[in-house]
């Protein structure tokens, strides 16, 4: 299976997304990933299943070293001292003496960057975060965070699949050289009832997710990051990365794009999007 290491922090191209997960299923599902070949899971604290991650990764095998592990801090706790409480809250949970990409989940509309970023400096300076980045930041953001962060800034994760123009942003970020990480890449399963995704994925016999997953996979320094609570589906994203698309098929699933294409925007902590 080829899951290529994307930007400086060497993230793997494809990931479990743990959002919305049932109890205990997300300790489950992380020892399957891992069990199946996946060497990324994300993560957050609002998602309220880093314990369940942290025993799921216990429980594998798998040494912590080869599994790359992100979680994110909303921004409630972007006060400098509440930053690092935060993060140690994290690194409790998860029973890790170390996170490997630590995001801020979105853009703060009260706490300067310049109050939030240092503290992350220095907790990637202590050892306690291998990586730092960002979620849900807009273009003049970015901007913003590259200037304050001394170390690479290593992602920034946004919502991205077949039906979010994100060409604006996407632009940027690859002359920046920044990661892209896709949340929300089956379209919260929208993508199983687009007709083009599905003649697409009956050419090459595999499933429209698979489709979807794979498209963004042939993007440029692009992450996926599907999220299943069914072991049965972990395979098959995880084949997604051996699926070849050709650029007419790509072309088609690019024009699937729509200006009414966003899914999660919520009221208090999205930005005016690019």
């Amino acid at each position: 299976m080829t899951i290529r290491k994307i930007g400086p922090a060497g993230i793997p191209s494809l990931g479990l997304g743990t959002f919305r997960m049932n109890p205990g299923e997300a300790r489950a599902m992380t020892l399957a990933a891992l069990a199946e070949g996946y060497r990324h899971i994300d993560t957050a604290q609002a998602y309220e299943n880093e314990a369940e991650v942290g025993e799921g990764l216990r429980a594998s095998p798998v040494a912590r070293s080869e599994v790359f592990v992100t979680t994110k801090i909303l921004p409630k706790d972007f006060a400098a001292s509440d930053f690092r409480k935060a993060t140690e809250a994290s690194l409790k949970a998860l029973g890790t003496d170390y996170i490997d990409l630590l995001l801020l989940h979105w853009p703060s509309k009260e706490v300067p960057l310049a109050e939030t970023l240092p503290v992350l400096d220095a907790l990637i300076a202590e050892g306690k975060v291998r990586f730092g980045g960002v979620s849900n930041f807009t273009i003049p953001m970015l901007k913003v965070a590259e200037e304050i962060l001394g170390a690479p800034l290593a992602a920034n994760q946004v919502e991205m699949h077949p039906f979010i123009d994100q060409a604006k942003l996407r632009d940027f970020m690859a002359g920046a050289g920044l990661p892209l990480e896709a949340y929300a890449p089956l379209a919260q399963g929208k993508v199983m009832d687009e007709p083009v995704l599905a003649q697409i994925a009956e050419a090459h016999g595999t499933s429209a997710a698979a489709i979807a997953v794979a498209w963004l996979l042939h993007k440029p320094e692009t992450v996926a990051l599907p999220k299943t609570a069914k072991a049965s589906r972990l395979s098959g994203n995880l084949a997604a990365a051996e699926i070849i698309l050709s650029d007419e098929e790509v072309s088609r699933i690019d024009a699937l794009a729509r200006p009414d294409g966003r899914i999660v925007s919520p009221d208090g902590l999205a930005p005016g999007w690019d």
